[in-house]
């Protein structure tokens, strides 16, 4: 693939993966990417995931065309980029590997060596003269690790971003950007909005025409609705209004209470997604609760606490910075119904949320009482 007259894709596709990080499904694999700048000297922009060195190594040799490269750019050290450094720098021995400080150590941790007779190390602000191109090093540090820089091309005017911007799904498969980033980005860099937005203010200053993530598909202008979804995910702030209803439900009852609800929800004109936790994918569940303006926590007591789904759901939320939404509560216990207590004890911490004025009580099934309050509770998330 040709990104530009002199810029080469030379990255991979997985389709073996089943679960990325060891945790979030990818039905259509991954992408692992890297670039070959062509000019004076050549710079091979970041390795790929240890399975595919062959392949990369040899669509890299096609790309030089019988030429060697000057300089390894490793933005991110993060395995599924990095693990074919060593192999790399053991084929090429003339290359020089370019990264920040910080990623030499962690290249000592991975292969023993920080390939100090062959390291340049940049810092915020340097620039590297290929010839025609320059680069321009931005660093970008806990998106998503300490260690993460940007570069930017000044000639073609292209940002090799790191994990920033990138998404779940191969190369080959045919499938909408959005989705797939947003889940990527709550999942993996959503801790670290702060740093998104310093890293934005950067960007602001660039002209950039072409956006070379380490994931996903090589993004070209207009770019202002990828920068437009970032911003608005890195500041916390609600993407689409609708309400997000999560729950756990043992016997049926609280799943059937949180179905009533989306059905008059969805009645008054209310977008609505519906998730349970214990069957449907966590972590679709938690883009929905980033994405929407609203949430519903609907779950039982369980053991004198919540439901472990629950739990864990809410401490995917917390630990991501939810905050900037309003959050209501459907409980279901028979003799010592707690769980709206400890589920707003457990948001207590977070920034910005509001909270509903009508909870829903159920004691064990539904009955006059409950539905009543569902429909206040409908009311109220609907005005």
């Amino acid at each position: 693939m040709h990104i530009t007259e002199d810029i080469r894709y030379v990255g991979v596709n997985d389709h073996e993966i089943d679960l990325f990080e060891g945790q979030y499904t990818v039905p259509n694999g991954m992408a692992y990417n890297s670039y070959v700048i062509l000019d004076e000297k050549i710079a091979v922009m970041d390795a790929v995931d240890q399975h595919f060195g062959d392949e990369w190594l040899e669509k890299v040799e096609k790309a030089l065309d019988g030429r060697s490269p000057d300089y390894l750019v490793v933005h991110h050290m993060e395995p599924d980029h990095s693990a074919n450094v060593a192999r790399f720098l053991d084929f090429y021995p003339q290359a020089r590997v370019v990264a920040s400080a910080r990623a030499f150590p962690m290249l000592k941790m991975y292969f023993g060596r920080e390939f100090e007779d062959r390291r340049i190390i940049v810092k915020e602000g340097d620039t590297l003269s290929l010839g025609r191109h320059t680069l321009h090093f931005v660093l970008a540090p806990m998106v998503h690790w300490p260690e993460v820089m940007m570069s930017w091309d000044e000639k073609d005017k292209v940002l090799f971003s790191a994990d920033a911007f990138g998404k779940f799904g191969a190369l080959d498969v045919d499938e909408d950007w959005a989705c797939e980033a947003r889940r990527y980005y709550i999942g993996i860099v959503g801790k670290y909005g702060a740093q998104v937005q310093q890293v934005l203010k950067k960007a602001a200053a660039l002209e950039i025409n072409t956006i070379c993530a380490l994931h996903g598909p090589v993004l070209q202008q207009p770019l202002d609705e990828y920068f437009r979804l970032y911003d608005l995910w890195s500041s916390y702030k609600a993407e689409t209004e609708g309400v997000a209803i999560a729950y756990t439900s043992v016997y049926g009852h609280t799943k059937e209470a949180a179905e009533i609800l989306a059905g008059k929800l969805e009645e008054k004109g209310v977008k609505v997604a519906l998730s349970d936790l214990a069957r449907d994918d966590m972590h679709e569940a938690v883009e929905d609760a980033f994405r929407y303006d609203r949430l519903v926590l609907a779950t039982t007591t369980y053991n004198g606490d919540i439901f472990p789904f629950m739990r864990a759901f809410i401490h995917h939320l917390t630990e991501r910075g939810y905050q900037n939404r309003k959050v209501a509560f459907i409980e279901n216990g028979s003799w010592a119904p707690q769980a709206a207590r400890i589920m707003k004890g457990m948001l207590e911490n977070s920034k910005n949320l509001s909270f509903a004025e009508n909870t829903v009580k159920i004691t064990a099934a539904l009955n006059a009482d409950s539905m009543h309050q569902m429909e206040l509770l409908a009311a109220e998330l609907a005005q």
